[in-house]
């Protein structure tokens, strides 16, 4: 568990920083990801490249996990965050807690999926809903 805990710190610290090869360096190449600030699902590095650009062009978002992080039946992580939203204009649009379900093969980062929000699929999560 240890490792595995490195490796999402190191994704966290990655997209905190804004740094796109870094995080996306951590994931498998068919990572499915979901797209919290516009609703569905991506697959792929690029699809996540792509959205991220797009939604550090609208929002500030900052994700710091809190506790522990613990394992479950498949080998899924779940970890809660602190995710603070804020507009362009650095403006609070959510500060909130939130939790991030990951799953891993081979040492990457193969999944993430919002743990608290069944409905993401239709939607953009609620930290989202205010747009700059």
């Amino acid at each position: 568990m240890a490792d595995t805990k490195i490796l999402i710190e190191q994704a966290y610290s990655a997209f905190n920083k804004r740094d796109i090869d870094g995080a996306l360096a951590l994931m498998t190449r068919d990572v499915s990801w979901p797209k919290a600030s516009e609703g569905g699902k991506i697959v792929g590095k690029e699809e996540i490249r792509a959205y991220w650009t797009r939604q550090w062009g609208e929002f500030d978002p900052h994700v710091e996990p809190l506790a522990t992080m613990t394992e479950e039946e498949g080998g899924k992580i779940r970890v809660r965050v602190h995710q603070l939203v804020k507009s362009l204009r650095g403006d609070i649009l959510s500060d909130s807690e939130v939790l991030h379900v990951f799953t891993l093969n081979s040492g990457l980062i193969a999944g993430m999926d919002l743990g608290d929000e069944a409905d993401f699929i239709a939607g953009p999560s609620a930290a989202f809903a205010h747009r700059s």
